[in-house]
């Protein structure tokens, strides 16, 4: 059984655009966090891809995983991730070869199945209707196959010939659990909005496991979120604001992160607040010491091999402290 002493701790951030604030804040406070996360010894910083949402600014993914590695020095950064329907594989390929070229045994390539936004952005995204995730092994091996150099094959991404970062799949149910196992690749879940799936996926992915060139074992990090702060009072204070914002996206009016002020005055229905508190439960939010036994009890349930932690709070200093919080509880473990 793994506990918090034993596993790399990362972080998975969406550059939040806040209430009040705007994108370029939400970019630099990007870089802030990245800069500070690296010196609490956190392993990797993945970026989120996330399109037509007002309230978060991570969209151009792989640009901004440039940004972050040019103003860090160890951490690997990465995408969680790339949305592969949204994209060519070459284009993929070409961005991610570069990336590696420059920043050589940093970088990640977090691959996800859906196309993680509506159709009509989907269709502005890649110019044609009808996105569909069905071909997407045969996306994901077109991608993976731009790392290699082919002499018969016609078209080539240059820059990613012989710069191939790790390959990751992520999910949220089944079907890139199993697919991941039988490639043998690394495999991130999401459990922070799919909990009820975990447990299925993971052990889908363990029983398909097929050693690779790669991976000899099953590799799992497990996506939580978490808002830890001085009591548990502070933290769910803090942590209400994603809760109205994801019954804004629910609604069909997405918002930027509202301040705890904002989400304490909503006029929630009955309604809402049941769908509030069925989308928050598995979240951990807490003290120290609350999140210390929610972390532990998720590794026991899961035997996870690492954790990577979004934090999603209005004020900046209350997020850095949040992270600050967590890695002291991994020390002290």
């Amino acid at each position: 059984m793994t506990s918090l002493r034993d596993i790399p701790l990362s972080v998975l951030d969406l550059a939040p655009v806040v209430s009040g604030s705007d994108v370029s804040t939400a970019l630099r406070n990007t870089l802030d966090l990245a800069r500070h996360t690296e010196q609490l010894g956190y392993h990797r910083y993945w970026l989120a891809e996330h399109h037509n949402m007002p309230g978060i600014a991570s969209s151009a993914t792989a640009v901004l995983i440039g940004q972050v590695a040019g103003a860090t020095e160890r951490m690997r950064v990465g995408s969680g991730g790339v949305m592969l329907p949204n994209h060519a594989p070459l284009v993929v390929a070409e961005q991610f070869g570069t990336l590696e070229a420059l920043y050589p045994g940093r970088i990640d390539l977090g691959i996800g199945r859906a196309p993680g936004t509506d159709q009509r952005t989907a269709y502005a995204l890649r110019g044609r209707a009808g996105l569909s995730a069905e071909d997407f092994p045969q996306r994901l091996a077109e991608l993976i196959a731009y790392f290699e150099p082919d002499p018969d094959r016609p078209v080539n991404a240059v820059t990613a010939e012989g710069h191939r970062p790790p390959v990751w799949l992520l999910g949220s149910s089944g079907f890139s659990a199993q697919l991941a196992g039988m490639l043998g690749l690394p495999f991130s879940f999401a459990h922070h909005f799919s909990a009820e799936n975990t447990q299925p996926a993971l052990r889908l992915y363990r029983e398909s496991f097929q050693p690779s060139a790669v991976l000899d074992e099953p590799y799992v990090m497990l996506g939580a979120s978490v808002v830890c702060a001085d009591t548990d009072e502070r933290a769910q204070w803090l942590a209400a604001p994603y809760g109205l914002n994801f019954l804004s996206l629910r609604k069909g009016r997405p918002i930027p992160l509202p301040t705890p002020e904002e989400a304490a005055e909503y006029p929630y229905t009955d309604l809402d607040r049941a769908f509030i508190e069925d989308r928050m439960a598995s979240n951990i939010v807490g003290s120290p010491e609350t999140v210390r036994k929610g972390l532990e009890s998720l590794l026991a349930d899961t035997d996870a091999d690492e954790l990577v932690i979004t934090t999603m709070v209005h004020d900046h200093e209350d997020r850095k402290r949040s992270y600050e919080l967590v890695a002291d509880l991994a020390r002290r473990a």
